[in-house]
């Protein structure tokens, strides 16, 4: 005959787990105690775990009816299993992967060992995620909470079996790089630009348009200006004579004619003057 504790213990078949926590705890809501936890997925399919949880369960309520909640057993005990083709607690209907299963979520303060299909420890956290699938060892057990009663899951030891398409956004890294150069979020490099002699050359002038006019050359350095054609400027205070050309300026840095001498009275010779006056 087994003992009390061994039934409300359950081992499951092949089950898909979701929300997995099982390397570092986790709080559901803010102020929570952190846990280590995982949501199973029974399959429907598989009626003798499902048998063997409602018998634990069972086992548990008989447990707190004959310590915990002395005596009494509650009218409406709360149930850690849900149906996954009906709706949450809160009214919300359950995600698409949890359809044609039973839902379940087992807790544990401590950490649980995870193992492979040849019970050799997972170090790899990686491994480990939701949407693969396992075995998970459970632990029923009746509880009293500020006026709630009912029966809680504990969670045991676990075992991954097979790798399962994840949940909740990862993905793996065959979707992540891809075939082909592709992948998720993948896109091709740019064209790269064109070389030099591959580029357009530049619009040639079109027939009966008028080249741009040239800017007026500038005088270079130390050069006079030159004298627009057609354009004579006076002398500084003389008039130029009508139709006849101005007299040329003085040019910068030359030295004005020198004054004749007359050789007899060794005077300077006055404009159109003659010699010896």
């Amino acid at each position: 005959m087994t003992n009390q504790f061994e039934s409300t213990t359950v081992t499951t078949g092949q089950v898909r787990l979701s929300y997995v926590h099982l390397f570092q705890p986790h709080a559901n809501q803010p102020g929570q105690e952190p846990k280590y936890s995982v949501t199973i997925l029974i399959p429907k399919s598989d009626i003798a775990t499902k048998q063997r949880i409602d018998a634990a369960i069972q086992a548990a309520i008989n447990k707190g009816v004959s310590g915990l909640w002395n005596g009494a057993r509650p009218p409406q005990p709360k149930m850690p299993i849900w149906d996954g083709d009906g709706v949450r607690q809160n009214g919300e209907p359950f995600g698409p992967e949890c359809k044609g299963h039973w839902v379940l979520t087992a807790s544990s303060k401590q950490q649980q060992a995870v193992v492979d299909a040849n019970l050799n420890p997972i170090i790899n956290q990686s491994e480990v995620y939701s949407g693969m699938f396992g075995r998970v060892n459970l632990n029923f057990f009746p509880f009293s909470n500020s006026g709630n009663r009912g029966v809680g899951a504990g969670l045991g030891p676990v075992q991954k079996l097979a790798d399962g398409e994840p949940l909740g956004g990862r993905i793996s890294a065959e979707q992540a790089f891809g075939g082909n150069g592709g992948g998720v979020g993948y896109m091709p490099a740019p064209a790269p630009a064109p070389n030099s002699w591959e580029q357009t050359a530049p619009p040639q002038q079109q027939y009966s348009q008028q080249p741009s006019a040239m800017p007026p050359m500038q005088p270079g350095y130390g050069q006079q200006p030159q004298a627009q054609q057609g354009y004579s400027a006076p002398g500084y205070g003389q008039q130029p004579g009508y139709g006849q050309p101005p007299q040329p300026q003085q040019g910068y840095g030359q030295q004005p004619p020198a004054q004749q001498i007359d050789p007899i009275t060794g005077k300077p010779i006055q404009g159109g003057g003659v010699w010896g006056l």
